[in-house]
């Protein structure tokens, strides 16, 4: 699991305001190809902010966030670009319930990609067995288990080939013992050298893949460290205090 040289985000002096509220303060993150980081933190840190504005979901005011040497602007062209190579997996699964978990997955590749129909199926059902479900292919969303919708989004965002893979919270709306069905999807990605951010409150996930952990508070990045410094001797007193709420010691 090699981390390279290759800058694959590079984030410099961005902010961001909804109205008067300044919801990300000066934010500068570099990150490389094939590294996989977690971002955590309080709620209301902005830390899904963060991660919504690196495929502009959401606009940043100030400050510059280059993806795959495209910059973030106003230009659609450019937002086009990252979005193609960028695969976002959200809290809630955002499946089309009308589609079934084959066409979920065929739709973007065969409209936005332009991939023939036959090849776009066979890679659907490729990412299908990746995430442990083919046999689910000719159900609807709304037949499958709430673990098994969230690894049928994983696999849809595989489908487009990204380059990079967000996630935002991709097990909080999940109970407890499908949890670990779609960590473990996301544990074997990691193992395959995919680029990933990660917004979780998971830490064991973090220890087991993370290169990089990245603590959020106040909409500021207040520490940042390889995950074993980070969890066994953190530096900032809000990320003690955090991780003792956590994690209870």
């Amino acid at each position: 699991m090699e981390v390279s040289d290759e800058v694959a985000i590079q984030i410099t002096d961005m902010n961001k305001w909804y109205g008067t509220f300044h919801v990300l303060r000066d934010i500068d993150l570099t990150v490389y190809r094939g590294e996989r980081i977690v971002i955590c933190g309080p709620s209301g840190s902005g830390k899904s902010t963060l991660i919504r504005c690196i495929n502009r979901l959401e606009e940043h005011q100030q400050g510059s966030i280059v993806v795959d040497g495209n910059e973030l602007n106003s230009d659609l062209k450019n937002v086009d670009k990252v979005r193609s190579e960028v695969g976002m997996v959200f809290q809630h699964f955002n499946l089309f319930p009308h589609l079934t978990i084959l066409e979920n997955c065929t739709l973007a590749p065969i409209w936005v990609r332009k991939v023939p129909r036959k090849e776009a199926v066979d890679r659907a059902m490729h990412f299908l067995e990746k995430v442990k479900i083919p046999d689910q292919a000719n159900k609807y969303p709304g037949q499958l288990s709430g673990g098994q919708q969230q690894r049928v989004a994983i696999a849809r965002s595989l489908c487009m080939m990204p380059r990079i893979m967000l996630f935002d919270e991709p097990t909080s709306a999940l109970d407890p013992e499908m949890i670990k069905e779609v960590l473990d999807t996301m544990i074997e990605l990691a193992e395959e050298g995919m680029t990933m951010l990660c917004v979780t409150h998971e830490m064991g996930f973090a220890q087991a893949v993370a290169n990089r952990v990245i603590f959020m508070a106040d909409g500021q990045i207040v520490e940042q460290n390889e995950p074993k410094e980070f969890f066994n001797n953190p530096k900032s007193e809000r990320t003690q205090q955090f991780l003792s709420q956590i994690i209870g010691h």
